[in-house]
């Protein structure tokens, strides 16, 4: 099996190159105008977009596993361009459905013949996506959804994720060293991603842990799963039909509030990351619906993520700071995440940020303001020196997609507030007002007892100052022998100089006397010699660089 995904994986390989072969030639020819020479070309919005839409047809050539990484890639501004994002935006996860037949294999392959393990099943899928299919079907007298892996994906996405990690180091030319920070996070959290999403067991327990967090809550239904028509490669759950959650004129027919459901939407998903820890990663559209009471059903628990404790403890210090309008605290909190980098240009991004709270708000921004910003980013970053730690990028991207859901509900939305009034009931504010209390209270305290110690100690020293009895002892670290190296040399060259002159004058007083000339001549030879080794021999004075771009590319992986 190894070795079949192995020849699958060359061979898949060769098409991925085959598929991005015009754009790697692109790329190559920005760096070299003439391939093999010639300085840079600059690349121009339209050239961006042009090799945008490229790009977006071979990931849809390619087939399943590119087309999820493609969307992957359509939420991470700390990679593409602007550009890049726009079009693969529209990349949807929409494929023609595998035949009947090869499900039905899947289907018995795990749960015995379809007629014996439901009451009735209807072969046509009511959802296509490139990992599975779901139908819905009869159980035990009650309609039920049915989720089936797509035949054979498993040996198509192994190969896939060897092809994108040989691809790596091709791609890292291409791009500056902050992004190729970013990819690699991607491409381990893309890996990591896919399988989870098709693991259907684990689909399952994630679906049951989120369903157990929000028991008491009655803004939002999660289908119960049906362990015992479910596997590996199969998903039975209950069947919720509902309204789509984009579909404006069929929600306003049935008189439910928007705003509300945007309200109800952004507060689940706060509580999802900031407060349990494990949150539904793939709130697009297609997996959100509304029933007629206006409650939010979510679909499709494959894309799944989990939040640390810090990260929790980061993204409420975030929150709390955009509330605030606090700049600095969130170029703070952006540097202590990982996101921002500590030598990041604070004044651009605070102007950055600044923007992006007005435009949260839904403040009116003069134009030309807009303009200015853009400018300042432009000519001081080429970088952006935005990095996505693997733990973050996913919530960023839920981030940014339940965003879109919410304008489209609500054009006026103010995330900002309702992300206030969340922390403010939960009570995260008033910790944060606590812990900056306790911080300002010790390190009063110290500063208080600092007033009484260091005084009488700086008068100590200043009256051996003025006594002329003040001593220093300083010691150096020399693991290295550096300082006897300089000492040694030091010496030589004293002895070179003395010897030389010695040499001079006696041969100035008796030219014809070789042999007293000579007496004085070797020693200095020798000296000469000495100090002419000392700075030829490898063993000499060196450092060794403490920060190389190798280094730095070991401990980022440790």
């Amino acid at each position: 099996m190894v070795t079949l995904v192995n020849l699958r994986a060359y061979w898949r390989f060769l098409v991925v190159l085959y598929q991005f072969f015009p754009l790697i030639v692109a790329y190559t020819r920005d760096k070299r105008k003439y391939l093999l020479f010639g300085g840079g070309r600059r690349v121009t919005t339209e050239m961006r977009v042009k090799r945008a839409d490229v790009l977006l047809e071979s990931l849809l050539t390619l087939g399943p596993t590119f087309i999820k990484l493609g969307q992957l890639l359509s939420t991470r501004p700390d990679i593409l361009p602007p550009e890049y994002i726009e079009v693969l935006g529209s990349l949807q996860d929409d494929v023609p459905p595998a035949p009947w037949d090869e499900s039905k294999a899947v289907l018995e392959a795990e749960l015995g013949p379809v007629e014996e393990a439901f009451d009735a099943f209807d072969s046509d899928p009511i959802s296509g996506a490139s990992l599975g299919q779901v139908y819905v079907a009869e159980y035990e007298g009650e309609k039920v959804a049915v989720k089936v892996r797509r035949p054979g994906i498993e040996d198509l996405v192994e190969a896939d994720l060897r092809v994108i990690r040989w691809s790596m180091p091709l791609l890292m030319r291409f791009i500056g060293e902050g992004r190729a920070f970013s990819l690699e996070n991607l491409a381990d959290e893309f890996a990591k991603t896919i399988r989870e999403e098709m693991d259907y067991a684990e689909e399952a327990e994630t679906l049951v842990e989120i369903q157990e967090n929000f028991a008491d809550d009655d803004t939002l239904v999660i289908p119960e799963p049906i362990p015992e028509r479910s596997d590996d490669r199969v998903l039975t759950m209950e069947y919720l039909p509902g309204t789509k959650i984009n579909d404006i004129e069929a929600l306003d027919d049935r008189g439910i509030d928007r705003t509300e459901l945007a309200t109800n939407l952004q507060r689940i998903y706060l509580q999802m990351i900031v407060e349990d820890g494990v949150f539904h990663a793939d709130p697009h559209p297609g997996n959100l619906s509304v029933t007629d009471d206006g409650r939010i059903i979510f679909y499709d628990f494959g894309m799944h993520g989990e939040v640390d404790p810090f990260v929790q403890e980061k993204i409420v210090e975030f929150y709390i700071a955009v509330a605030n309008q606090d700049v600095d605290g969130i170029l703070d909190t952006l540097i202590e995440m990982g996101t921002l980098s500590p030598n990041v240009d604070r004044q651009v991004m605070g102007d950055v940020m600044e923007l992006a709270i007005a435009d949260a708000r839904g403040d009116d921004i003069e134009q030309y303001r807009v303009n200015q910003i853009l400018e300042q980013v432009e000519s001081t970053i080429y970088e952006f020196p935005l990095r996505l730690p693997r733990n973050l990028a996913l919530v960023l991207r839920v981030a940014g997609v339940v965003e879109g859901v919410c304008v489209t509900l609500d054009p006026e939305f103010d995330f900002i507030s309702v992300a206030t009034d969340y922390l403010t009931e939960e009570g995260y504010r008033e910790e944060s007002v606590q812990k900056i209390i306790e911080g300002v209270g010790q390190q009063g305290q110290k500063t208080a007892q600092s007033l009484f110690r260091v005084p009488p100690k700086l008068e100590r020293v200043l009256d051996r100052a003025d006594r002329d009895n003040l001593t220093l002892n300083v010691r150096l670290e020399d693991n290295r022998g550096v300082l006897d190296k300089l000492a040694k040399r030091l010496i030589y060259g004293i002895f070179l100089s003395f010897g030389f002159v010695s040499t001079v004058i006696i041969y100035a007083l008796n030219p014809e006397n070789l042999v007293a000339v000579g007496a004085a001549g070797a020693p200095t030879g020798v000296v000469a010699l000495l100090l002419w080794r000392s700075f030829r021999s490898r063993k000499g004075i060196r450092t060794t660089p403490q920060f190389t771009r190798q280094n730095l590319k070991e401990r980022r992986r440790e």
